[in-house]
């Protein structure tokens, strides 16, 4: 056996399924108590945490030269509001242990190659999603209560009077549960977006795309890309068009960064002397035309 084999095996772990039942129940307790601990914690403080999520909202309402206020439009509602913060707050807080937690598990069933490929992917992961939570609350979410807010009409003395002669006052008066379930939306949808170099890196990685594919079929996700657009956020053009530009130029980092992992594959390939370069072909339509006319001749 040679001394890359010895270096790259898996750790020691022959247990029977039920030693693996019983480790995967005290990781997910583990998990769920860190979670309870980060949503007890929240929950303390999920006042001033609610108060810096209308941040956005505050500041679009100051420059119409607006109070905020937000309103309960049910005697539980404040009670529901400072659940979901505390949930939200409780998940990013405890996510890192949570991470570790998966990691422990899954960790003894890889070879030591693989674990030091997978590990900067456990990280990146949770890094990606806050940097699209930070830009959709920094910068997605007060375009959108702009928009939204362009839609209030005011009297000419403030109030609505009943012979028609000034026009009616419709203003905001927001309910906190349902702007901070939009705000919400609006976070996990570019937290879950900014996720696409990881995923695609990833199964580019294990050869389940490739670099030449996700080119090939870049026109399809531009239209995919705009239907999403559509969908995650509210009909302002202007959201739309930076939701589309950020996520598409995520797609191309994402091509850039599976183009770099298959030249290192193939670096590697070349120095343990299983790459072949009259083997090679690099668009898949010669590929199965080759094969195609292999089959004729047999």
């Amino acid at each position: 056996m040679s001394k890359t084999d010895t270096d790259d095996q898996i750790d020691d772990s022959s247990a029977p399924l039920i030693e693996h039942l019983a480790e995967l129940r005290t990781r997910l307790i583990h998990a769920v108590v860190a979670f309870l601990v980060g949503m007890i914690i929240c929950f303390t403080v999920a006042t001033p945490i609610f108060n810096f999520l209308t941040n956005p909202l505050c500041q679009v309402l100051a420059d119409r030269g607006q109070d905020c206020d937000l309103i309960f439009i049910s005697p539980q509602e404040g009670f529901f509001v400072a659940i979901k913060v505390s949930l939200l707050g409780g998940l990013i807080l405890s996510f890192p242990y949570i991470a570790y937690q998966m990691w422990r598990f899954v960790a003894p069933g890889l070879y030591k190659s693989e674990k030091g490929a997978f590990l900067p992917f456990l990280v990146a992961s949770p890094f990606m999603f806050l940097l699209g939570a930070g830009f959709a609350f920094y910068v997605v979410t007060p375009l959108a209560y702009d928009f939204f807010l362009g839609f209030q009409q005011f009297g000419a003395d403030g109030t609505a009077v009943a012979d028609g002669a000034a026009p009616l006052s419709v203003v905001f008066q927001g309910s906190a549960q349902e702007y901070l379930n939009l705000t919400i939306k609006f976070i996990v949808a570019f937290g879950l977006c900014f996720q696409l170099p990881v995923l695609l890196t990833l199964m580019g990685k294990a050869g389940l795309v490739s670099a030449a594919g996700l080119a090939g079929v870049r026109k399809y996700a531009v239209v995919a890309i705009l239907i999403l657009a559509a969908i995650v956020t509210p009909p302002d053009v202007v959201t739309q068009i930076i939701l589309f530009t950020v996520v598409y130029g995520l797609y191309e980092i994402s091509i850039f960064l599976v183009r770099r992992v298959e030249a290192k594959r193939e670096e590697q390939l070349r120095a343990e002397g299983y790459y072949d370069d009259e083997e090679e072909i690099d668009d898949p339509l010669m590929a199965e035309f080759d094969a195609d006319e292999s089959s004729k001749t047999d």
